[in-house]
């Protein structure tokens, strides 16, 4: 068993979870709440699909379509949180970001790895928020022009593990991810 006052082993246990979920489509880390600021200064959350988790660079990456409202609301402010949840392990991990925004051809390698299947989320025909006169009235081509990638590039990490005794620390880039514990 690991040492529970280990800040390394329980930085590695969360980036464990984050990688399982950018492998397993049915890992809880699989589908984070991503949340954005819109343009009115609001909070707004939604569930994305996590495909990248650099521990090395201090990175996670998903996709969106360019037409959605979550992605004007990072060109106006680049800041980004995603929240996830693991039941089995009774962990919750937030992440902190600044986010980079690729487009056009820089995300040909990343759309090349999209399955079929999923391409027709990066298209929505009218743009996805608009309002429709009847539950399907769209239509969702596959369109790599509105396909964008997101480099969650993490400033900071909060991790809460919810045991018998709860144990919680936060890690930030700016000091090397060395960790400090937190009353949780």
């Amino acid at each position: 068993m690991n040492d529970l006052n280990d800040l390394a082993a329980f930085l590695e246990e969360g980036w464990q979870h984050l990688r399982r979920g950018v492998a397993d489509g049915k890992a809880p880390a699989r589908y984070p709440t991503f949340a954005t600021v819109s343009s009115d200064g609001l909070p707004e959350a939604r569930t994305v699909a996590l495909r990248h988790a650099g521990q090395a660079e201090g990175v996670v990456e998903v996709h969106t379509d360019i037409a959605t409202p979550k992605f004007a609301a990072l060109r106006a402010n680049p800041h980004a949180a995603l929240h996830v949840w693991v039941p089995r392990s009774n962990l919750q991990i937030r992440l902190t970001s600044r986010v980079t925004i690729q487009t056009g051809d820089a995300v040909q390698a990343a759309w090349d790895k999209v399955p079929a299947a999923s391409r027709v989320s990066y298209g929505t025909a009218p743009d996805p928020g608009t309002p429709i006169s009847d539950v399907y009235a769209y239509e969702k081509p596959a369109r790599r022009d509105r396909f964008a990638v997101l480099h969650c590039v993490i400033s900071h990490i909060d991790l809460v593990h919810l045991g018998a005794q709860h144990r919680r620390a936060e890690f930030r880039r700016s000091d090397a991810w060395k960790g400090q514990w937190l009353a949780p």
